[in-house]
């Protein structure tokens, strides 16, 4: 079932304003393991990046509560206003359970953080502007029949990439232009 998820995962076309490679994946945390990283840009510019990897053990894992984990990270830069609402980590923590639930993938056990930081440059670097930025590290336990319906997960992390970065997400129905693939699996 791992490969077909591993297919799915790599085979999916992406939204257009995203650059998908695949990347190693950790060797120790389980047997099997897929990881891809994605940067989203806005008119030229990068607004957000993201990784996301896939874990299988076949004999499954008590701490998963199941053969196969999703483990997330989204990052991307935010006006310094928002950094500063108390609000944004509910908010955060909002747009992954959200994605998930409009993509109707299916999980459990889901456990995470949200980070808000703000830098404001002196001395010699004090004309860089001020920096905010919002970090998302999530993971959840999918539950799959089949290893293709990995795919609402996947989708569902690109969702949450865009809602960091800012993007309008894509109604219903409509397909992204491929214009990026992600590259070869490697085990």
């Amino acid at each position: 079932m791992f490969d077909e998820a591993a297919a799915s995962l790599l085979g999916m076309v992406w939204r257009a304003e995203l650059t998908v490679e695949e990347i190693p994946a950790p060797q120790r945390i389980a047997p099997f393991a897929a990881a891809i990283a994605a940067d989203v840009d806005a008119e030229g510019e990068e607004v957000g990046n993201g990784r996301l990897v896939l874990l299988h053990d076949p004999d499954g894992n008590p701490a998963w509560g199941g053969t196969f984990r999703c483990v997330t990270f989204a990052r991307a830069n935010v006006d310094p206003e928002m950094a500063a609402d108390p609000l944004l980590a509910e908010v955060g923590w909002s747009w992954l359970q959200d994605a998930l639930e409009r993509r109707g993938a299916t999980y459990t056990a889901p456990s995470g953080t949200v980070t808000a930081v703000s830098s404001k440059s002196f001395g010699s670097m004090e004309g860089d502007p001020d920096k905010a930025e919002v970090e998302i590290r999530a993971s959840w336990t999918p539950v799959l029949a089949t290893g293709a319906e990995i795919l609402t997960h996947v989708e569902a992390w690109q969702d949450l990439l865009c809602m960091v970065s800012g993007l309008p997400l894509l109604p219903d129905g409509v397909v992204p232009i491929p214009l990026h693939r992600p590259g070869r699996r490697r085990r």
